[in-house]
């Protein structure tokens, strides 16, 4: 199993990048709107994200940890060749009053470690500059 791990220094409070990311409704289209196209929530705990080059995913939550602030999820259905993902996202604190981002993820097969690791570079990319913004 492969494992994909990345930060991301955001210049923003963990407190208002929190309230973001924990959205699980509307969170993946707040905080990266044009790398998330759309995301609809279809069932008490699962969602459906669709990204902007077509890739759908099923997402089931499984845990959202507010004092830890840490956000667990895996994918269990959707257009990528997946046969396991699960997916973590943790903010820390910085000593300037930033937030450092981690997004870590166990991958089936390993073949997909390479293009999703591109794909969360991406992504915190996206995040960082959406986060900064607000």
């Amino acid at each position: 199993m492969a494992t994909v791990h990345r930060e991301i220094v955001i210049d923003a409070p963990p407190e208002r990048v929190w309230a973001v990311i924990s959205d699980f409704a509307e969170g993946p289209t707040r905080m990266a709107p044009g790398f998330v196209a759309d995301c609809r929530v279809d069932g008490p705990d699962t969602r459906v994200v669709t990204f902007a080059n077509g890739t759908v995913v099923h997402e089931r939550l499984v845990t959202v940890d507010e004092a830890a602030r840490r956000f667990v999820y895996y994918v269990y259905d959707g257009t990528a060749p997946i046969e396991h993902d699960n997916a973590s996202w943790q903010l820390h604190a910085t000593d300037d009053g930033g937030t450092r981002f981690v997004w870590s993820r166990d991958l089936l097969p390993d073949a997909l470690a390479e293009p999703f690791a591109a794909s969360m570079d991406h992504g915190l990319r996206v995040i960082k500059k959406t986060m900064e913004s607000a």
